[in-house]
């Protein structure tokens, strides 16, 4: 009688299990199904070792328990030569093969190469142009850009079924992981870093992205909508994102959308920025602020030496606070640098800068000093108060 109880208690988890959908399993996107096939290929592998070896630790406990007089007894019994062979070739055997299909699939996996096909049997043509969608993890939100079509999306995206798709992804502030189960496999998304992503999604439908490395209070929410569509189908999201309210994407609008914000709704804008991605990449939407690859630039010259200590300007909303030590004095940051030209192009340099243009009559105006051409140090063009 307990135990009919126990099993009317386990009767509605099971009816919450049959509602689990397996999508790692049933996966929509060619990548991610190659991923599958290889997963459940070495988990078969596996098996074959595994459940041999589980039957007969209970065959033997069976055979050999203490109440089975008729078992064999041998003592003396220390070596077997076929024994060993099965032991040990079986084992290496399968480890052989999983090291091939391992190093096999990393490479052909690779989410930095590009897709050579859509499908099994369907390479990818020449004439087939992937879409390149550029993707920003917030706090805690999804930003997604189409530099082709000029449009941007907040927590949902489009892509059309068998066109294959090219992501690019950084972040904000905070490591996050790019993740949807159906397409491919998950990569990180790191502030200051780019990651590639290719992958095709095969089916038309509606699937579920997630952000699956934990980033703070908003983690549970930072989900998005992942619509698979045709060519027809997409068309009409673009125009629909193309229709939005939200309006253009362009510096002081993203420094307002990267503030962290939970469960924030989906939203459009019809318009981004040409430099925006190359600003948030870099770290410098803020204007006055330079960015990495410049600042790499300048390192990889020789450097700024102590100017570029503290090129970090702080978030405005890190806490209400600025970064860095609480005593001394206020941090500072390089906007910009430039050179002297050289003597070639020092008449042209002159020319183009509005202060050392050549003045009309009757203007007075303290004169400026022109380094030798022979100085290329660089010069500090603004400092600012971080």
């Amino acid at each position: 009688m307990r135990k009919l109880a126990r099993l009317a208690m386990a009767l509605p988890l099971a009816g919450l299990l049959a509602g689990c959908n397996a999508v790692v399993l049933s996966p929509s996107g060619d990548i991610a199904a190659q991923q599958r096939d290889l997963l459940v290929f070495s988990t078969v592998l596996m098996l074959v070792i595994i459940i041999p070896v589980m039957a007969l630790t209970v065959l033997f406990a069976w055979r050999y328990r203490q109440s089975n007089k008729a078992a064999r007894y041998e003592p003396d019994w220390d070596h077997s030569t076929q024994l060993e062979l099965v032991i040990w070739a079986a084992p290496l055997l399968i480890i052989i093969i999983l090291g091939a299909i391992t190093w096999t699939g990393t490479h052909l996996l690779d989410p930095y190469r590009p897709l050579e096909r859509v499908a099994a049997g369907r390479p990818v043509t020449k004439e087939v142009k992937p879409l390149e969608v550029q993707v920003v993890a917030l706090d805690w939100k999804w930003l997604f850009i189409y530099p082709e079509y000029g449009v941007a999306s907040v927590n949902e995206m489009a892509a059309p079924v068998d066109r294959p798709i090219n992501f690019k992804i950084t972040a904000s502030a905070v490591m996050n992981s790019f993740y949807v189960p159906a397409l491919a496999g998950m990569i990180y998304a790191m502030p200051g870093m780019e990651t590639k992503l290719h992958a095709v999604i095969n089916a038309p439908g509606e699937y579920e992205g997630i952000s699956s490395n934990y980033s703070g209070a908003g983690f549970s929410g930072m989900r998005f909508r992942f619509h698979g569509l045709d060519q027809a189908g997409f068309d009409q999201w673009v125009a629909k994102v193309r229709a939005g309210d939200a309006g253009t994407l362009d510096r002081p609008a993203y420094l307002a959308l990267e503030k962290p914000s939970q469960n924030v709704p989906v939203r459009y804008y019809n318009a981004v920025a040409d430099d925006l991605y190359h600003a948030i990449l870099n770290m410098c939407v803020d204007a006055n602020k330079m960015c990495m690859d410049k600042m790499m630039a300048v390192d990889a010259k020789g450097g700024l030496g102590k100017e570029g200590i503290n090129n970090v300007r702080p978030l405005l909303y890190d806490k209400y606070a600025r970064r860095g030590a609480v005593f001394g004095p206020e941090p500072y940051f390089v906007s910009s640098f430039c050179e002297v030209p050289r003597s070639g192009a020092l008449d042209t340099w002159k020319r183009s800068v509005p202060a050392l243009s050549p003045k009309p009559a009757g203007l007075t105006g303290a004169s400026l000093s022109i380094p030798p051409a022979s100085r290329q140090l660089p010069q500090l063009s603004a400092a600012q108060p971080g």
